[in-house]
């Protein structure tokens, strides 16, 4: 009790103390890979810049040798034993106290450790693979956000860079890799000593170490970075897309890869570096892991991935895989400026780096393979940013942080995409050629140290003379959004903005908003300000035209403006640049939708009407009859993105209208089965000649679709398929694109009486050893409705065939499943919570079983059953989950009261 009141100021704190700074670690570490165990010594050059008997650092999960603690000055002179060292599990620290005070100036604290070669996919972990048929361990790191702790006690903290010299101790035979190119290795025996290159000044998450049997392909970028893609022995091949992928989008960054129509403006930025500072290594490794929670991790010159996010398999591979590959690829490479050289100050400044290199992502896989259109894809990523943001228990894109554990759930929507879309729009409002002057400047001023958001703002605001401090606080500081209405009165378009919410309430939030607006073609456009609630615009002045002054009906059904200068319609947010929505009046809906139908809009104007409409009706401000008579327009649409999203949408709806009106649920279907006769019919089931790289991604789309829905034709011909693949693994008439469909169809037919498709598909699973063909097979194998099958498919999730990573995947069950799977949680949650408890994958569990609700008693259940059950870790994804079954459940309310949707119903299912 005595020696916890001594050190209680240090304990519950969120940051460290700053009375040590420290600035080389010098670590040796040997990993045993058989008792999956691993000792060490870690020395750290600190500068003592306070008066302090002092050292406190963070440390987790380790045992600490009392006897090897010490502090020696810098020029050796005199040596400090340690007093005490106190390890706080709870808190992640380590305290060291010293007799005396330690002499201001630089110093090195000495620390042996031993440690565990955990399970958990952090800090310094096992994953297993096979080789020749023998089960074995490699030794791997992910100590992103806050993990490099459980492998050595470090300052844990992104502000605290510091150098990093790496040693390891390993088997002879086996490969041993770090963020620095080794140079030297001395063989003992069976062990060999590897030395690695100092790193420059890095944060300690970006430290990363691989040891284990690995195969490679390398190439070279054009200034002579090496660089290789590793995996296991027998894969390497998987990995030369990957490899090329990486090399390009290397010399991309070196040099420039904006998506700029003006050719002037293109080769004035063929002339710079977009960065401003090249890549700073001198090699760059990336490595492919069979166990590991996330995508993908940015270590400094050795990334690590998923295997699916990393291998791509000419044969079994699907489109959508490759794609897959190439924008994570993009986006780690892209954290070699932001988050790597530029880092964050804390972990409240997250999105400066996931936001960032989302968006540079998409530029560079824009500027790699331009047919893919990955801008108007983005505006998909953007909607999981507008959905998560629509919730009174979002966050806003710089949240707080008060302790380590909290850090997993904003890896979010919110970091990532209305990051990304954010500075796409800040982008956009201030040109492309002064944001790129300006990101050169803000990496050139802030290269090997840390910066916040207002540093951004604050170059920004320089380069370009605008205000961005203000008109970005409001996007950054504040939660969620707002939406925009619009109306036509008196010859005058009357603007206003409140903050949108899912559940159908107005926040008090008010934002900045960049409005562009068209009227009636893309040639008539302008923008502005919107700073107020509400405003008000001439419109001969604003657009130069005269608003239409009939109804629809009276002028027309749409198209461009007619004889007398009358703008036909009114499209805001052109292009989906502004993270907002927009709720149009009557007539200018109903006019959007003729100039859908006539096909006088871009494909990502398309998207967003639709959108925009699905989530008004979710949040009930527009009526279900009107979204599916909108999502009529849609009949003839051919874009991947937008037909991607009509999938999504009416997926949602047909779940939603199980629970709210069951009676028109098989109406519902057709109408669904309807919209999607037309593209299926253009596509065909089979693979044509030369086709496009989106025609492949949507051809399975629309299948699974239509399998969804119960289209007996399609649902036949997956299975008769199914079966020839079931006899041939190579047979042309189930190719990788087509397989998600084939085996969606199959487990919509499996029940407890016949469950051989049930059966064959574990036998698939079982067989492969391509993790996407995997990942596949178990985001299908709960989609079945009977719920024996699906107990059965969740119990399986638990086995130990499933990968810890891979669990999550097969969490997508059927409308049937929902209670079966909530009472599987409830009986599982200990060992769950024991397995995923002390990573980000543990929110996948709770979002999946329990958002699908749609009751408010099943809201009240959850709640109960978590009262006792909450920690940090799953706070914020629990509070948010049970908000989507208040929607849900205000929605079906809603649905139940429409008295003209039967109606609607009735006459879009038998349309002909």
């Amino acid at each position: 009790m005595e020696q916890l009141h001594k050190y209680k100021q240090f304990k519950g704190q969120p940051r460290l103390p700053k009375f040590a700074v420290p600035k080389r670690y010098d670590i040796k570490l040997k990993p045993d890979l058989i008792t999956c165990k691993f000792t060490g010594t870690v020395d750290i050059s600190v500068d003592i810049v306070a008066n302090t008997k002092f050292i406190v650092l963070n440390a987790a999960e380790l045992a600490v040798d009392r006897n090897s603690v010490r502090f020696n000055t810098r020029n050796g002179s005199k040596v400090f034993e340690v007093l005490e060292v106190e390890l706080f599990e709870e808190d992640e620290i380590l305290v060291a106290e010293f007799p005396e005070s330690l002499p201001i100036g630089l110093g090195v604290l000495s620390i042996a450790l031993e440690g565990i070669l955990n399970d958990k996919m952090k800090g310094f972990y096992k994953s297993t693979y096979e080789h020749k048929g023998e089960k074995k361990n490699m030794a791997v790191t992910q100590f992103e956000p806050a993990d490099a702790r459980r492998c050595f006690p470090c300052w844990d903290e992104p502000a605290c860079k510091a150098t990093f010299k790496i040693t390891l101790e390993v088997p002879s035979e086996l490969v041993a890799l770090s963020n620095m190119p080794v140079i030297e290795e001395k063989v003992d025996g069976n062990l060999k000593t590897v030395y690695f290159q100092e790193s420059p000044i890095m944060s300690t998450y970006l430290v990363a170490v691989a040891v284990g049997l690995f195969d490679y392909v390398e190439n070279h970028t054009s200034d002579g970075v090496k660089v290789r893609v590793y995996c296991q022995v027998g894969k390497a091949n998987q990995g030369k897309f990957a490899l090329d992928v990486a090399v390009k989008t290397l010399d991309l960054y070196k040099e420039c890869f904006c998506n700029i129509s003006c050719d002037a403006f293109y080769n004035y930025l063929k002339s710079c570096r977009y960065f401003a500072v090249p890549y700073s290594l001198p090699k760059l490794d990336m490595i492919a892991i069979p166990d590991f929670a996330a995508g993908a991790m940015e270590n400094y010159g050795l990334v690590t991935y998923r295997e699916t996010a990393l291998l791509y398999d000419d044969k079994h591979s699907a489109a959508v895989n490759k794609q897959w590959v190439a924008i994570v690829v993009a986006h780690e490479l892209a954290h070699q400026w932001f988050g790597n050289l530029v880092t964050m100050d804390w972990w409240t400044h997250l999105w400066l780096n996931e936001g960032f290199a989302t968006w540079v992502s998409y530029l560079a896989t824009d500027n790699l393979f331009p047919e893919w259109k990955i801008w108007t894809q983005f505006l998909d990523e953007s909607t999981a940013g507008l959905h998560l943001d629509g919730l009174a228990e979002s966050h806003p894109i710089e949240v707080g942080i008060n302790h380590a554990s909290e850090i997993d759930e904003i890896f979010d929507a919110i970091s990532y995409t209305k990051g990304a879309a954010v500075i796409r729009m800040l982008q956009s409002y201030l040109g492309p050629e002064c944001f790129q002057r300006a990101l050169a400047s803000y990496i050139k001023k802030y290269a090997c140290s840390n910066a916040k958001t207002e540093d951004l703002w604050a170059v920004l605001e320089e380069e370009s003379g605008e205000p961005v401090n203000k008109l970005m606080n409001s996007w950054t500081k504040q939660k969620g959004y707002p939406v925009v209405s619009v109306k036509v009165k008196d010859q005058k378009l009357v603007f206003e903005q409140s903050q949108f919410l899912l559940s159908g309430s107005h926040g008090d939030g008010q934002w900045i908003v960049p409005i562009t607006l068209c009227c009636g073609s893309y040639d008539a456009r302008q923008n502005f300000l919107l700073q107020s609630k509400s405003e008000t615009l001439d419109v001969k002045d604003f657009l130069g035209c005269s608003i239409f002054k009939g109804s629809i009906m009276e002028t027309g059904k749409g198209g461009k403006n007619n004889e007398n200068s009358e703008c036909s319609w009114i499209k805001l947010n052109v292009d989906q640049t502004g993270f907002y929505r927009v709720k149009y009046d009557m007539d200018l809906t109903g006019r959007l939708r003729y100039a859908i139908e006539s096909k006088c809009l871009s494909a990502t104007d398309r998207f967003g009407i639709l959108d925009d409409s699905f989530a008004l009706s979710m949040a009930c401000q527009q009526s279900l009859a009107s979204l599916l008579t909108l999502m009529g327009a849609y009949r003839e649409e051919l874009d991947y993105t937008v037909l991607y999203n009509l999938i999504s949408i009416s997926s949602k709806v047909a779940r939603i209208a199980a629970d709210a009106v069951p009676e028109l649920l098989a109406d519902i279907k057709r109408i669904f089965i309807g919209l999607f006769q037309y593209s299926v019919e253009k596509l065909g089931w089979d693979p044509k000649q030369g086709e496009s790289h989106l025609d492949a991604m949507l051809r399975g789309e629309l299948l699974t679709a239509l399998a969804e829905f119960g289209h007996d034709v399609t649902q036949n011909e997956a299975i008769r398929r199914f079966h020839a693949f079931l006899d041939d693994r190579n047979t042309p008439l189930l190719p990788p694109d087509l397989r998600k469909a084939a085996y969606g169809a199959v487990m919509k037919n499996v029940c407890r009486s016949n469950k051989s498709g049930f059966e064959s598909l574990l036998r698939v699973y079982r067989e492969t050893d391509l993790s996407q063909e995997k990942t596949r097979i178990l985001s299908s194998l709960a989609s079945c409705p009977d719920p024996d099958i699906i107990l059965e498919v969740l119990n399986f999730l638990l086995s130990s065939e499933v990968r810890s990573q891979d669990a999550v995947f097969g969490l997508a069950v059927s409308w049937e499943g929902h209670e079966t799977a909530w009472q599987w949680l409830k009986d599982n949650w200990d060992h769950i919570s024991k397995t995923w408890g002390s990573g980000f994958l543990i929110a996948r569990f709770i979002s999946a079983t329990v958002s699908p609700f749609s009751s408010y008693k099943k809201a009240n259940e959850v709640e109960e059953f978590f009262a006792s059950r909450t920690k940090p870790s799953i706070a914020r994804t629990l509070k948010q989950s049970i908000e989507k079954v208040h929607i849900n459940a205000k929605w079906v309310q809603s649905i139940q009261n429409e008295k003209l949707l039967p109606e609607v119903v009735k006459e879009l299912a038998y349309r002909k």
